[in-house]
């Protein structure tokens, strides 16, 4: 018996749907850990807590994850045909999520505001739901289209 038959392998749309899936739960995990700190404030000034970490929202989107996300989408659809079910994400980017995490951690033990944290804490959420959004329609392109690449430089939204 060879090693590759333990291998969990799975067809490269599957890694491409994963990979949107525990983004999106990632960002909605930090959306509601965000509101339970939000909740017990005022209407007002959650209002423009949330608005404020929208905004850093598009901006962290912009800036770091929607190529982080284009990267794994292209290294994905290089795939020949079926990939392990681990690979949706590179190897560098499980060690970037363990240093998230433990950052998250600490700074959740500090003194600062727990206004302040909800607010770094809507921005990343919707910015992971965001990016997310960038896997489930190249999923669709692949799996109803039978597109075998992401969009071009020319084909995608701006």
């Amino acid at each position: 018996m060879t090693l590759t038959r333990l291998k969990p392998a799975v067809p490269k749309h599957w890694l491409i749907a994963i990979a949107g899936l525990v983004w999106s739960a990632a960002g909605g995990m930090l959306c509601h850990m965000a509101w339970s700190w939000l909740r017990p404030l005022p209407p007002l000034r959650i209002t423009g807590l949330i608005a404020a970490g929208l905004a850093l929202a598009i901006v962290f989107h912009r800036l770091m994850l929607a190529r982080i996300a284009r990267r794994n989408m292209d290294r994905i659809c290089t795939y020949a045909d079926r990939g392990c079910v681990f690979a949706f994400q590179a190897w560098r980017s499980y060690l970037m999520i363990l240093v998230m995490i433990a950052m998250g951690s600490f700074l959740r033990h500090t003194m600062i505001s727990r206004e302040i944290l909800a607010l770094f804490y809507t921005a990343m959420g919707a910015a992971l739901i965001l990016s997310s959004l960038a896997y489930f329609f190249l999923f669709w392109r692949v799996r109803v289209q039978g597109a075998p690449r992401p969009p071009s430089e020319d084909e995608r939204p701006r």
